[in-house]
């Protein structure tokens, strides 16, 4: 959510449970807005906060020019609310290396996990199996845990976004929210990372499609089925979409008008029990 509807944001998704105490909602307004004229960013979106067990992660994202809102973002992560730090992206390598850790985030990215794994080594009769232990930052596993939630749970409204034809990604001045009928259906909103596999689609399907707004793939094939919880609040006032993958991940939007967002308040730990669950 934006740094300058902060509090409103925060308002929306508050019968989550989720929340900022009143002194990090003031400093992240202030810090963010320093951070964008600092890193003369486009734009800054507080993304969420990774509880950990000595301490927290404060994310944000920044963007640089407008048109890259997709592939051109960069993440930033604090402690105190105040003082922000880059963040490398997020290669497949950090991805990898990042997943192997699990249990509670320990809130020093200079901690240090130690995975350790059986490597076959030499052939035949001679081979045999010795282990290998891996020295893994937090900082890297922040990376990546970072990363995957954007994959599996980062959320936009249709027609938010447009593609033009030379591929860049930006806000669409157009936007004037989903009708409450448009909101009730998954199919509605959008992951907002680039398609990697995207679902093939009947002719009959496509007929209906819009290539400019249609070129992200939608919650509703999502696996497990289930994994998203949809509810109205406040009559039929604001819709709140809620990941129960990403335990903590929470989407707001109010219908017929550009006010949406998301925001992670969780321990950075996937529910792998889900399937188990629903």
């Amino acid at each position: 959510m934006e740094a300058d509807g902060l509090l409103m944001g925060m308002e929306m998704v508050s019968g989550s449970g989720v929340g900022l105490s009143p002194e990090h909602s003031a400093a992240l307004r202030t810090s963010l807005l320093l951070l964008r004229r600092n890193m003369k960013l486009s734009a800054v979106l507080f993304w969420g906060k990774i509880l950990g067990v000595r301490g927290d992660y404060y994310i944000c994202r920044g963007t640089e020019e407008e048109g890259e809102e997709l592939r051109g973002r960069k993440t930033f992560y604090s402690l105190n609310c105040m003082d922000w730090c880059l963040l490398p992206p997020p290669t497949e390598a950090i991805i990898a290396e990042g997943q192997v850790i699990k249990g509670r985030f320990m809130g020093d990215p200079s901690h240090e996990y130690e995975h350790t794994v059986r490597k076959k080594v030499g052939e035949g009769g001679a081979a045999y199996e010795e282990e290998v232990t891996n020295h893994i930052k937090e900082e890297t596993r922040l990376v990546a845990t970072i990363a995957m939630i954007d994959k599996e749970a980062t959320v936009v409204p249709r027609g938010a976004f447009i593609k033009d034809p030379l591929g860049a990604v930006k806000k669409n001045p157009c936007f004037r929210g989903l009708t409450v009928s448009e909101a009730k259906k998954l199919s509605s909103f959008f992951h907002f990372t680039p398609t990697v596999n995207p679902k093939k689609r009947s002719l009959l399907e496509m007929a209906d499609l819009d290539p400019s707004i249609d070129f992200l793939d939608t919650l509703e094939h999502d696996i497990p089925r289930g994994c998203w919880s949809l509810q109205f609040e406040q009559g039929n006032g604001v819709v709140i979409l809620r990941s129960l993958l990403w335990i903590g991940l929470t989407f707001y939007h109010v219908p017929l008008t550009a006010q949406y967002g998301h925001v992670y308040i969780g321990t950075g730990e996937r529910n792998n029990d889900l399937p188990f669950m629903i």
